[in-house]
């Protein structure tokens, strides 16, 4: 049973109890009060009779005639022109004064008890938010409060909302802290990486010189112009101003263009590209975007397969998305890599050496923004695999 409904059942227990108590009282003082007046008309008949024993048989008429009498009556009490009150007959006695008593008494008893008991609940209750919220200011775990059902469970339900906002606020501010943090070294070590390579044949030069280090710097400088890029996508990923075209795209052009923009790679690493034609299946995406997640895809597969090989394309629909299938014939990905694959800046050991970790990521990203997903997984019979998923609705 909730505190509500108790609550409820003890209202309704008090107030029986104190209807029970007044019709206890107006039934002893109308009791009282008949037997007093049933008394005093006989005293004063029998005054009369002794006085005047002929007024007997007037007495019976009378009171055969008139056995109740109406206080609706509008003629004037006789009593009042002889100079008597109603108080010189019926006036306070001890006895009334004490059921009265009794009454007031039981009255006051009742709801003193009721509003104590209404006092505690209510303490009780406020203690109890209080004490929550006193765990949550010095970093109690714990977010559950037991469900009630009274006056105070509005407030309950919105200071639960409160902190369990504020709690996800708090780790969602530290898990974005943590990535800054993360995501700076990296940057610095990414940075540091070309830095230190640019520098050395810098020196090398001026000790030795040759055309040989230009080259090496020129190499070092466009990675560092990558770099800069992807980075500057990343951030505006992350700031949600990278706008994306959302158009018609048939997938076969999509799939054709990005590998087009790869032949020169895949002519110089020996690796052939096979994309069969499946129909006219079109997809809603930005052209441009995501052929740069698919050229990253595709590359990924290039570079981890051997001379002779072939990066292979499909896709196909069903009532729900679009799938994309990119694959290759290499030795697949290593399985503690499997989990990391699209964070950023993350390369596994099999890593191109030219490579900063942040294609698969952007690729994730830019899929993602289009209500799409990507996942990444090896094929029973040998080679990574890349699904992507673009639904309709």
């Amino acid at each position: 049973m909730s505190r509500g409904d108790h609550n409820r059942r003890t209202i309704l227990c008090v107030l029986s109890v104190g209807f029970l108590v007044a019709s206890l009282i107006t039934f002893f003082l109308t009791c009282y009060y008949s037997n007093l007046y049933f008394q005093l008309l006989g005293d004063f008949c029998g005054e009369i009779l002794a006085k005047n024993p002929e007024c007997k048989q007037s007495i019976l008429e009378i009171l055969k005639a008139n056995k109740s009498y109406s206080t609706s009556n509008t003629n004037e009490n006789i009593l009042l022109s002889f100079g008597y009150r109603q108080s010189d007959f019926f006036g306070f006695n001890r006895k009334m004064l004490l059921i009265a008593g009794t009454g007031f008494m039981a009255g006051c008893s009742l709801f003193l008890f009721t509003f104590r008991y209404w006092n505690k609940a209510k303490e009780a209750r406020i203690k109890t938010l209080t004490d929550y919220l006193e765990k949550v200011n010095t970093g109690g775990q714990g977010l559950l409060l037991d469900a009630a059902e009274d006056e105070f469970s509005g407030l309950q339900d919105e200071i639960y909302k409160t902190i369990t906002t504020l709690y996800q606020t708090r780790d969602t501010a530290l898990s974005e802290k943590r990535n800054y943090a993360d995501n700076l070294f990296n940057i610095a070590h990414q940075l540091k990486t070309p830095i230190t390579a640019a520098s050395l044949s810098v020196q090398m030069m001026r000790e030795h010189p040759s055309v040989d280090y230009s080259g090496q710097i020129e190499r070092q400088l466009s990675r560092l112009t990558r770099l800069e890029e992807a980075l500057l996508l990343l951030s505006r990923i992350d700031a949600g101003t990278l706008v994306m075209k959302r158009t018609a795209v048939d997938v076969f052009t999509l799939l054709t263009l990005a590998s087009d923009n790869l032949q020169e790679l895949f002519v110089q690493s020996g690796i052939a590209v096979d994309i069969p034609e499946a129909g006219e299946i079109t997809i809603i995406a930005d052209l441009d975007w995501t052929m740069e997640a698919i050229m990253n895809l595709m590359k990924n597969c290039m570079e981890h397969s051997a001379t002779g090989t072939t990066v292979h394309c499909s896709y196909q629909k069903n009532p729900l998305y679009v799938q994309i299938r990119i694959w290759d014939e290499g030795d697949g990905f290593a399985k503690e890599d499997l989990p990391h694959l699209f964070e950023r800046f993350y390369r596994g050991e099999n890593g191109s050496a030219g490579g900063i970790g942040i294609g698969l990521s952007l690729s994730k990203a830019i899929i993602e923004m289009q209500n799409g997903v990507i996942r990444a997984y090896n094929l029973h019979e040998g080679g990574a695999c890349f699904e992507i998923r673009f639904y309709g609705h």
